[in-house]
């Protein structure tokens, strides 16, 4: 029915940074450096999940579906974004804006979800570690990873197929970086309240709610570790801890910086600035952050590396 609308261009002109064409060039070589860095670790970490026996737990099952949705989360928007970057036509056809917005949102809806998981995982690791194998078990643990997936996709789904019923009156320009549902809102002719408010009830569900679990669980997770005798104990329990908390600082700030914020107080650079962070920045940063705070992970990735060198 989207796809049929005839108030719809062809194509989007994405102005992304026009104003400033002197960040193009540095923007184009940073995503082509950040772009495959991405992948290379998300990779990484996904074969060292699966190869080592010793990485074979709930939380490096999670970490595991972080990477692949990381992958898949910056492959919807960056090499749509070199290409604009690179080129003099800063465009985007109809469906292809489509799709952006279909995987982009399904993926960033995602991500909330499953970082309040993972703070559930680490909450029963820690404050409840005799009986963490039971309640953390593989069914239980598939079943919760599947909801998470299940949910994203039909939030992401609902909220970007009602976006795409807005008509737009022949606009063919948005002045962002990527397709996103916000920017279509803004553009679109004709009644938006009903669209706004239902964007504003999926963000503080989205956003508000997940956080609200990862805060409760880690005020548990710190009450728990400070009645931890050794030191020692104190020092790994906070280190299991201390790399997703730095994640979800990383991708929350900016989420709620862009979609909790009263629009008035929101720039005109600032959605662009923020969609480059949480879609880009973030999952390339991610692996790099899980594998240089955790042993387990860095001893994986050297039996590996040794693995392939000795092959050879």
């Amino acid at each position: 029915m989207a796809l049929n609308n005839k108030s719809h261009p062809d194509e989007f002109i994405l102005l992304g940074f026009a104003d400033h064409p002197w960040l193009e060039l540095p923007l184009f070589i940073i995503l082509l450096i950040t772009y495959p860095m991405a992948m290379m670790g998300n990779i990484a970490i996904i074969l060292v999940s699966i190869l080592d026996p010793r990485l074979h737990s709930p939380m490096y099952f999670f970490l595991t579906n972080l990477s692949f949705l990381d992958m898949c989360y910056t492959t919807s928007t960056v090499p749509q974004m070199l290409v604009n970057l690179g080129g003099s036509r800063k465009t985007i056809s109809y469906i292809g804006c489509v799709i952006q917005l279909y995987f982009f949102h399904f993926m960033g809806s995602t991500e909330c979800l499953l970082l309040a998981l993972m703070s559930l995982d680490r909450y029963v690791a820690i404050c409840r570690p005799l009986h963490y194998t039971i309640i953390m078990s593989q069914r239980t643990c598939i079943l919760l990873v599947s909801i998470v997936w299940l949910s994203g996709m039909t939030i992401a789904v609902s909220q970007v197929t009602v976006t795409l019923q807005l008509p737009l009156c022949g606009v063919s320009k948005l002045d962002h970086v990527l397709c996103e549902i916000p920017v279509l809102i803004k553009v679109a002719c004709g009644d938006k309240s009903s669209n706004e408010l239902m964007l504003s009830i999926l963000c503080t569900f989205l956003i508000a709610v997940p956080l609200c679990l990862i805060l409760i669980s880690y005020a548990c997770i710190g009450q728990a570790i400070l009645n931890i005798k050794s030191s020692e104990g104190r020092k790994k329990a906070f280190g299991t801890c201390s790399s997703h908390l730095i994640v979800v600082l990383l991708f929350y700030g900016p989420a709620i910086s862009m979609y909790l914020q009263p629009p008035s107080s929101i720039t005109r650079d600032q959605p662009k600035f923020m969609a480059l962070f949480y879609g880009v920045v973030t999952p390339t940063l991610n692996p790099f952050i899980y594998t240089l705070r955790n042993k387990d992970v860095k001893g994986a990735l050297g039996m590996l590396m040794k693995r392939i060198f000795s092959s050879k």
